[in-house]
């Protein structure tokens, strides 16, 4: 019996050590090409046209004790470097800008190319909500603009 065992290792341990030296680059590949969820309708907002995309469909998750949901944003030609800063949250009303101020969520970073936002959220963002994205040029102008929170 344990000469039959050792028959099927001899015969079988050349494929699977050729099967764990492919897994990495099927990993890689698929790391290489992700598929991210459709781009939400682009808005004017102040003097900035904005696409936001968020990064999953999937609901907000904690990043360092706060619920937070990742968007990547996609500005006109020119207009990242008119902005001075720039938030984004998931909530009913409009929050203030001062909010923002106490931590280091919410805040736009990234190319000009393209930002990215962990958008401070709740656990369960309910029918209702918005995103909230609020654009301070360097002339000290606050810029506002809202999308409505897709129904699941």
């Amino acid at each position: 019996m344990a000469q039959r065992s050792d028959t099927w290792w001899q015969r079988n341990k050349f494929k699977l050590n050729a099967l764990v030296l492919i897994l990495p680059f099927w990993f890689l590949y698929d790391s290489l090409s992700p598929v991210f969820p459709p781009s939400w309708p682009t808005q004017k907002v102040g003097a900035f046209e904005v696409t936001p995309t968020p990064l999953t469909n999937d609901a907000p998750y904690q990043h360092h004790g706060d619920w937070v949901k990742d968007f990547s944003l996609q500005f006109c030609e020119g207009c990242v470097a008119n902005i001075r800063q720039a938030y984004m949250a998931v909530a009913a009303e409009q929050p203030a800008i001062e909010d923002f101020a106490k931590s280091d969520l919410s805040i736009l970073h990234g190319s000009s190319f393209a930002q990215h936002v962990h958008a401070k959220a709740t656990a369960q963002p309910k029918a209702g909500d918005k995103v909230w994205l609020l654009i301070e040029d360097w002339q000290g102008q606050l810029h506002v603009g809202s999308w409505d929170w897709p129904q699941s």
